[in-house]
């Protein structure tokens, strides 16, 4: 990883906020998956709530009838 801008810590959160997209914004999910405290497991899934809207709302699904 020498020469790298991710550390261990980034790789840590990075994987984290993707689970949290993927499966969905579960504190639950991500508290038992990872071991988290109840506190770190809402702020991660709040963060990737934001993240979904934002996707969202920059390129919405087009729904075709």
């Amino acid at each position: 990883m020498r020469g790298q801008d991710a550390t261990p810590e980034r790789l840590r959160v990075d994987r984290q906020l993707e689970e949290a997209k993927v499966k969905g914004p579960d504190p639950l999910h991500l508290a038992e998956v990872f071991g988290l405290d109840e506190r770190a497991a809402m702020r991660y899934a709040d963060s990737a709530r934001v993240l979904l809207e934002q996707a969202a709302e920059t390129d919405p699904v087009k729904v075709e009838s």
